[in-house]
Order: C-alpha cells, then structure tokens, then sequence
C-alpha cells in the first residue's frame, strides 16, 4: 500500500514538474522580446547589429535613455497621455456601472434581448464603423481636439458593461432587497453596495480601459493633427521617423513607455485576476 501511495506522489511530482517546465517556457517566449528591447536600448550603437548576440552589453550605455527622452518632448506627450488615459478610465467606468447595474439587477420587460444586441455590438470590428464615425466628429468639429478619444468612453462599452453586469449577478439579491427596504434607491443601492463590492471588477475595466488608451495608436493617428496634442504612441512613430537609424535610442525610448504598464499590471496583478475570475461565476 506504501509503494502505491509512493508511486503516484512520484507520478504527481513529476507531473507538476512538467507542468512547471512547460509553463516556464512559455513564459520565456513572451518575457524574451521584452528582455532584448531592454539590451539593445543599454548598447552602443557598434553591437546592434553584431553578429554576435548579446544579451549584457559591453559596456552597458545608460545615457542612451536621457539621450532618447531628450530628442522628443517626451513630458508633452506624457501629459498628453496621461489626460486622454485618465479620462477615458473615468468614462468607462461611469458608463459601465450604471447600464450593468440595470441588466442584472432590475428586472424589466426586453432586458435579456436588449443584452443580447449589446453582446452582438462586441463582435463589430472597429474598423467597419471608423469611417461613419469619422465623418461625424468632423462634421461635430472635433477633429483636430482630444473629444474624439474622450468622449466616447463616456458613452458606454459592451465589454465593460458585460463585464460589471456578470460581477453584479455573484453578489446576493437579498443585499438590495434589505437595503430597498431601508428606503435606498436603485443609486443608493448601485453607490452604497454594489459598487464597494464590485473592486476587483471595476479595477479590471479601469485598467483594461487604461492600458488600451496608454498603448491606443490608431485614434490619436487618426484625429490629432497638432504635434502638441501628440500621445506617446504617435510620438514614438515620431520619433522613429527622424532617428530610425538610432536603433538604441528607439529601444530605450520604447521601453520607458512600455514599463508604466508593466508596472502597473504588476501592481493591480492580483485585483485584476480576481475580478476576470469572479466574473464568469453566474450567467
């Protein structure tokens, strides 16, 4: 009976091992580009291109980065992004609390079919409505302004609000049911309860809006006209067109606007993973 008990702990041990291994390795192909962003951006510019691959430069050229930051007005830009970030994080989740509160825990007549042509809106690439939306910021005149990538945000994103409306369905009716009867409002109960409750879901739609308005190329692209209403996006392509031959340069201006990110996904690692988690519990 012991050699069997021993045998299959060998067997899960080795299993997990395994697991671990092949986890390892996957991790490696992702973490390997980023890791050679960060080399080249420490290089000089003889060992870019060298034969040779090396992964610690000979000497390591911190003044590259200073150097880098230094041919673009990367505090503009920062400011820049920095708005157009902030705000559209607070009309998401402005928007998407309240039409998810409404799908999950008011009951009315054409709540599920109205869901469900919302869900459908998720598949519509963007690409199929730029232009219908283009023409109308230009005929509003908001071309050429920050609007178009602000204003949107407060109108609502399926994703967002599917995301919160999932959430919202794992906390227990009888908390709204107590608090209704204590003379609270739908808003009274959305701010007081539901909200508080739903962190690490709000937490994820902020940092999915966050990150996709930091890392967002095509928009300013497209609706941006002054160099001083560039983000970092479309400054570092900027960038890329006056110093295209500094490949170390380029890398190290990369990597300080990829690092923000990295950060503070790091930071919100375990919110986020709990809120894309708890989401998936109820339909």
């Amino acid at each position: 009976m012991s050699s069997l008990l021993g045998t299959r702990r060998s067997r899960e041990r080795l299993w997990g091992a395994a697991v671990y291994l092949v986890l390892a390795a996957v991790a490696a192909t992702f973490v390997a580009p980023f890791l050679w962003m960060v080399s080249t951006s420490l290089k000089p510019d003889a060992q870019v291109f060298s034969p040779a691959v090396r992964w610690i430069p000979a000497p390591i050229v911190w003044s590259n980065y200073p150097a880098a930051l230094a041919s673009f007005p990367f505090l503009l830009y920062l400011r820049n992004t920095l708005l157009v970030c902030t705000m559209t994080t607070v009309g998401t989740v402005l928007s998407a609390a309240m039409p998810a509160y409404g799908f999950s825990r008011i009951r009315w007549r054409g709540r599920d079919p109205m869901f469900f042509v919302l869900i459908c809106t998720i598949m519509l690439p963007a690409q199929v409505t730029m232009i219908p939306v283009f023409l109308t910021f230009r005929a509003l005149g908001w071309t050429g302004t920050f609007l178009p990538l602000i204003v949107p945000p407060f109108l609502g994103s399926a994703f967002s609000i599917f995301l919160l409306r999932q959430f919202f369905l794992t906390i227990p009716q009888e908390l709204s049911d107590a608090a209704r009867i204590d003379g609270c409002g739908d808003l009274g109960i959305l701010g007081r309860i539901i909200l508080p409750m739903a962190k690490p879901a709000v937490a994820t739609i902020a940092l999915f809006a966050f990150t996709a308005a930091w890392m967002d190329f095509l928009n300013p692209l497209v609706y941006l006209h002054d160099e001083r209403q560039y983000t970092l996006a479309i400054g570092l392509q900027a960038f890329l067109g006056r110093h295209g031959s500094e490949w170390s340069l380029l890398m190290a201006a990369s990597t300080v606007i990829t690092i923000p990110m990295l950060v503070l996904f790091l930071l919100a690692q375990r919110t986020f993973i709990r809120g894309i988690a708890l989401t998936g519990l109820k339909g």
